[in-house]
């Protein structure tokens, strides 16, 4: 059908198919990648546009829909290189993270300020709810669009706190933001290659099943099919994806390995059976992607279904299905932290026993960007590449080629563009991706697979899914001396490679929270089902654990009659403990935890919540307030104390820089970006070091073929203080040696030279005896005259292991009304006061935080991965089956935040990634069953949906859910 439609001003003529979305004639035909694809639904709004100044879903309307409309991109909305207002707002108030929504909301919020000049915080809660950004936490975004408004009406913005340049503790403007803002950024949908093939993978619908046979003759004769592969064609070339997580003197049933080596997990495509609804049993590459999905919905497959088993505790149960021969009774691992004898006594010898069963469930990551991989293979140098949108692009290149394809580590490169968010599920490696670099090989043609919505949510790891069974014991005066955690914790069908970790010593060292227990345990089995494999998302264990101790402790309180708040205060480790050791394994490295319980006590005004139940119960409504105390290990390192935890792969930090004769500094790291602004912390670090303009500094990353030749990527809020000293350390290196030259050439002691400014200076003769650092670079790279045993040129390396990790804290409040009619859950305040130690950009920090915070009010209301009980498919399988937080959903986020440093790095800084979230769930579930407490509700189990309260409230008997 022939179309014509006006787009950022220009014509667009095309011949479309009548199928044909809007979405797909501006990403395709008109080359408009900014708009995203997102959902396929319109729930997220990653696709939005303006229609003829509307709002629109595009990938909600046929392309022949628009013929002859005016159609507005994020690619149009910037007039003569200037950007829009809503653009630069959204730079200033730090409102974009990874990117990958920013241009839907952002086209979203322009119709918003073309009809409502003036919009109020309310107004803009309610226009972005079809849009969502959880990564963002929101509040950001409305800060931006307010002052958007101001200026678009000619009053002076909102002030912002960022700054175009800095150093450590300033709030400096986000590099590489630009790009995001205006759609020019590229993800790895929008990528292609010359010659590009494209594959769409086979999902078994089954949890468990024999296949039977496999007939793909019908959907080989589909139009544009190029080849069909299956297990029959990989399993002589392409080895079971290893697994690097492997805990040391435990007893522990993996999955074999051909390399003998490492375990082994699941293979690219099942051959005898399949243990979970997603398990991959065939590819077909076609022309295009919509070829390849047409021929695969041809395949047909022979299954013989097999009973499903989905529960941790009835997969150990006898005559449970079993998934692998490796592992009897689908035990996995089963190992104790602690002194196991020493808590029962203490248990039985205590005034006050409080027991608890509690399930921490399971969460998907649900980024709006899904996983995609487009590989190529150059037949003439044996060079493969791989471009995919992973936070681990090393491991990538090391796992795959040692483990998998068994290729030279030299002959493998991995390029990350832009990242869509992760959460922690890009952070692994997925079968799909080894096969999609293999195929390209054997096809001689580059090949791209971007998963679709449902696919991700069924060969995506997901994450939380333990159930406790918790015992806390102390006195009457609320001393506690007794916390025992006896788990079962959910892998999934496979182990995933770092997957042993999150239910072992990230949730088994961390149950005592910021509490001195002098008797606490933890005991796990980790056990397989016909679930998605896991694998850790943000807050990782931490979650599990902070929420397993805060809700025991709330608990314990009640039994004794006290303040929740007091019973903590009694408990926590004191600041003339530190370092403490918490008897689980971790040291504290310092803190000031009844300090920021106070904080947040007194900025929620604790001392009136009795007043404020009366007035919220004359208005039909219960009261609650919640608190949520956390201290959660960060940093991960130093590599030792990995190893011993069972860790195959070191987790040190590294950073090469390199000054060019011209003055510029360039950088490169081991860590990798996806939303957390490293091309702007760490240029603030080097630029304070280095005294020089961040100007003046760029880094290098997403690309192994950089100069670092093996880096440890970014995970568990690690990678600014781990990567950042690297950074800092190779600054002091580059100044030494820049003394060094200095000292030569002005025939004076090195003792004598120092560096200031961006200068070395002789102090004895200041005026004369000076040079930039850039002339330094300059005399280096000529080399004419160097000190015996001097290379040429001014670069360094520089690595960093920390003796032990870091442990930011802090302590979250959530003020929650229940209404007593509806039963629905309003999220009225909440408060988070943190401390991450030394904070680089307080402002970068504090995106993070309310991130962290989306995803923790996600898990506490409404998120939870469901599955058919008879077949295993999971049920979630959109962004309408599956519920994440709204902008609606929050109220403004009040966060407050101390600086307290680390003595594990020279920076002081502490992680700040992932480990606000630990406290959120267990603040907002703690305050619900505050609000319940009168109405005889103890505990209700997460998501605390209306429903949940209705069936406690009408239970026949009194329930503890």
């Amino acid at each position: 059908m022939d179309l014509n439609l006006t787009v950022n001003g220009s014509s667009l003529r095309a011949d479309v198919e009548p199928r044909t979305l809007l979405i797909d004639l501006l990403r395709e035909q008109g080359g408009l990648t900014g708009t995203k694809w997102g959902c396929g639904s319109g729930s997220c709004g990653t696709c939005t546009v303006l229609v003829d100044g509307k709002a629109t879903k595009s990938c909600q309307v046929l392309a022949v829909e628009a013929e002859g409309a005016q159609v507005t991109t994020i690619e149009g909305l910037a007039t003569d290189g200037q950007l829009h207002p809503l653009q630069e707002a959204f730079w200033e108030h730090f409102a974009v993270q990874n990117g990958f929504s920013t241009p839907g909301t952002i086209m979203a919020m322009a119709e918003l300020l073309e009809n409502n000049p003036s919009p109020t915080e309310a107004d803009i809660k309610a226009w972005m709810q079809g849009n969502l950004s959880r990564e963002t936490g929101y509040q950001q975004i409305i800060d931006a669009v307010k002052t958007a408004a101001r200026h678009m009406v000619g009053l002076n913005g909102q002030e912002s706190a960022a700054v175009n340049n800095g150093g450590i503790g300033d709030s400096v403007k986000t590099r590489k933001t630009r790009d995001l803002l205006t759609g020019d950024a590229k993800f790895i949908a929008d990528m292609s290659l010359p010659g590009m093939l494209h594959a769409a993978i086979l999902q078994s619908p089954h949890g468990h099943a024999i296949i039977k046979g496999i007939d793909t003759s019908e959907a080989a004769k589909m139009p544009g099919v190029v080849r069909i592969f299956t297990a029959q064609d990989t399993m002589q070339h392409i080895m079971p994806m290893p697994v690097i997580w492997v805990p040391p003197n435990i007893e522990s049933h993996f999955l074999p390995h051909p390399s003998g080596i490492v375990p082994g997990s699941h293979s690219v495509f099942a051959s005898d059976r399949v243990r979970f609804a997603g398990d991959q049993l065939a590819a077909v590459v076609a022309e295009t992607r919509e070829q390849a999905y047409d021929a695969l919905a041809k395949i047909k497959v022979d299954y013989e279904p097999l009973p499903v088993v989905l529960d941790p505790e009835e997969a150990l149960s006898e005559g449970a299905p079993q998934l692998h021969e490796t592992a009897p009774n689908n035990l996995m691992i089963h190992t104790v932290f602690g002194d196991k004898t020493a808590v029962e006594q203490a248990i039985s010898d205590a005034e006050v026993v409080v027991e608890q069963r509690i399930y921490n469930q399971r969460m998907m990551h649900n980024t709006l960007e899904v996983r995609g991989v487009l590989a190529n293979h150059d037949a003439v140098t044996d060079q493969y590449t791989l471009w995919t949108n992973t936070q681990i692009p090393f491991p990538h290149r090391l796992l795959i080629s040692l483990y998998v394809l068994g290729i030279p580590y030299n002959k493998m490169r991995v390029i990350v563009p832009a990242i869509g968010e992760s959460n922690g599920c890009k952070g692994n490696l997925y079968p799909d991706t080894p096969l999609v670099l293999w195929m390209a090989k054997v096809l001689g043609r580059p090949v791209k697979w971007v998963d679709t919505r449902e696919g991700f949510s069924r060969n995506t790891a997901q994450s939380r899914d333990q159930v406790q069974y918790g015992t806390i014991a102390g006195t009457k005066d609320g001393k506690i001396t007794a916390l025992y955690c006896r788990a079962f914790s959910n892998v999934g069908a496979y182990p995933v490679i770092n997957a042993p970790g999150q239910p072992l010593a990230l949730i088994g060292r961390s149950i005592t929270g910021a509490y001195a227990i002098p008797n606490p345990c933890y005991e796990v089995n980790v056990v397989y089902t016909n679930k998605v494999p896991t694998a850790p998302m943000r807050g990782s264990g931490r979650a599990e654990a902070i929420f397993f101790m805060e809700r025991m402790i709330d608990l314990f309180a009640r039994k004794i009659g006290k303040d929740p708040a007091e019973v903590r205060r009694i408990n926590m480790v004191k600041p003339d403990q530190f370092p403490y050791e918490n008897g689980l394994g971790w040291t504290y490295d310092s803190g000031r935890y009844e300090e920021l319980l106070d904080m947040a006590l007194e900025k929620a005004g604790y001392a009136d919540l009795p007043a404020m139940k009366q007035e919220a119960e004359a208005r039909g409504k219960w009261l609650g307030l919640g608190i949520g105390s956390y201290v959660a290990v960060a940093g991960v390192g130093n590599s030792g104390k990995m190893a011993g935890e069972g860790l195959m792969s070191g987790t040190w930090g590294s950073s090469y820089i390199h000054v060019a004769p011209s003055g510029e500094v360039a950088i490169t790291t081991g860590a990798q970006p996806h939303g957390q602004s490293q091309d702007t912390t760490f240029l603030q670090i080097a630029a304070q070091e280095l005294q020089i303009p961040m100007d003046y500094i760029t880094l290098k990353h997403s690309d192994t073929s950089n100069p670092i030749y093996y880096g440890q990527a970014s995970y568990g809020s690690r990678s600014l203080s781990v990567e950042g000293p690297a950074v800092q350390k190779a600054c002091q290196k580059i100044i030494q040696k820049a003394r060094e030259y200095a000292a030569y050439l002005f025939k004076m002691p090195i003792d004598l030279i120092e560096y200031k400014d961006g200068k070395v200076i002789g102090t004895p003769a200041p005026d004369q005896a000076v040079m930039s650092l850039q002339q330094v670079a300059l005399m280096l790279w000529f080399a004419w005259d160097l000190p015996e045993g001097m290379d040429p040129g001014l670069e360094a390396t520089a690595y960093f292991d920390p003796k032990n990790f870091n442990f930011p804290f802090g302590t979250h409040i959530a003020v929650v009304e229940v209404d007593q009619q509806t039963y629905a859950v309003s999220l009225k305040r909440y408060i988070a006061v943190n401390d991450f130690g030394v904070v680089v950009n307080p402002q970068v920090v504090d995106g993070q935080s309310y991130g962290n915070i989306a995803l923790g009010i996600g898990q506490a209301l409404s998120e939870e991965a469901r599955y058919d009980p008879e077949t295993g498919l999971v049920i979630t399988k959109d962004f309408d089956s599956y519920q994440i937080p709204r902008a609606g959903w929050l109220p403004k986020i009040e966060l407050l935040r101390t600086e307290t440093p680390s003595a594990s790095n020279p920076l002081g800084a502490k992680g700040a990634g992932d480990v606000s979230n630990p406290p959120v769930a267990p603040a907002i579930v703690n305050a619900i069953c505050n609000a319940l407490a009168e109405q005889g509700v103890e505990h209700i189990d997460m998501p605390i949906t209306p429903e949940k309260i209705w069936q406690v409230l009408h239970a026949s008997e009194p329930v503890t859910a």
